[in-house]
């Protein structure tokens, strides 16, 4: 469908960048910097932190990888055996990676569509309701006892709630070990991760979709579009692409960090390694064994993936609305 009437000058051609020498560009681009000095100047104390808290320690985490350090000694240069003892001799890592994607391949795509379709539901209600749905959505996220609550419900004596329901409806005659049993603790996991799924990113669509602009739905009635799905489609997700990237990467990187509530419900280590992941992995031989040039490697590891998955993700959310 045509969207020539949607977005203001894409009519327009687009501009055509001038030819220049290395020279010329530089001097343009010495010109251009001068004339938004004040921009650089604003972004300078965000960008100073950025660099000193996130771009040198991945940089060094990445050199570490090709070391052997234990905290004690100097870092000795040893090359690719963190990574070739990483995929060749740890099969813990290999059960890590396993657990890792399929939190990841489980939990992202269903908590991002949750957190877009709760969103999308709870803007359509009047403010105080909103303001109030908004609240009990984004609770678990923010809540200090919920793995707590957890724990009573999958606690493996007759007084955990799951047991003593199943038990008194005749499905069960003896209490199950829930968080115990290999067979039920990633299920369990990955329960308990997608109810504390509404964070950051259905923030971040509810405040997308307040920003939409009303007359687009205006012009789009005139231009074609007949029903909410095409607006969806064609109007909503369009105008808030911001928002949807910002929420695609907050949910793969909690899908791919997820540690706390396998540590907090399975114990860590779990029986027979059943919830490792990749962090808990890296949390075990950083802060337990201090082998941090072995740590370095996983932490790589765990970086390129999510570089690669989150450049996945923004190429296929530039297909939206086309």
């Amino acid at each position: 469908m045509s969207q020539i009437s949607l977005r203001d000058g894409q009519n327009s051609p687009p501009e055509k960048k001038p030819t220049m020498g290395m020279k010329s560009w530089w001097s343009w681009k010495l010109q251009e910097m001068k004339a938004s000095k004040h921009s650089y100047v604003l972004l300078a104390p965000y960008m100073i932190l950025f660099i000193m808290f996130t771009v040198i320690p991945v940089v060094i985490s990445i050199i570490l990888s090709f070391t052997y350090f234990n905290m004690l000694e100097f870092p000795k240069f040893i090359g690719w055996q963190n990574y070739t003892r990483l995929f060749l001799e740890d099969d813990v890592f290999l059960i890590a990676i396993k657990n890792t994607l399929l939190f990841a391949i489980i939990t992202g795509p269903i908590s991002y569509i949750a957190c877009f379709v709760f969103a999308w539901i709870i803007n359509e209600l009047t403010p105080k309701w909103r303001a109030f749905m908004t609240l009990i959505f984004y609770a678990p996220s923010i809540s200090g006892n919920v793995y707590f609550i957890w724990l009573m419900i999958f606690s493996g004596d007759r007084y955990g709630i799951a047991n003593g329901l199943l038990i008194k409806w005749g499905f069960l005659l003896e209490p199950i070990q829930w968080l115990k049993t290999e067979a039920y603790i990633m299920p369990i996991l990955i329960l308990v991760q997608l109810w504390l799924s509404l964070g950051t990113g259905f923030l971040a669509f509810i405040a997308g979709l307040q920003t939409v602009d009303r007359t687009l739905y205006e012009a789009g009635a005139v231009d074609g579009i007949k029903n909410r799905w095409q607006e969806l489609w064609y109007i909503t997700l369009p105008s808030m692409r911001p928002q949807l990237m910002f929420g695609a990467v907050i949910q793969l990187t909690t899908s791919f960090a997820v540690a706390d509530v396998s540590i907090a419900l399975a114990g860590f280590p779990s029986v027979n390694y059943a919830a490792e992941t990749v962090v808990t992995h890296l949390i075990d031989f950083g802060t337990t064994r201090f082998e941090m040039g072995y740590a370095s490697a996983i932490a790589t590891v765990l970086f390129m993936i999510m570089v690669g998955t989150n450049l996945l993700v923004q190429k296929l959310l530039r297909r939206v609305g086309e």
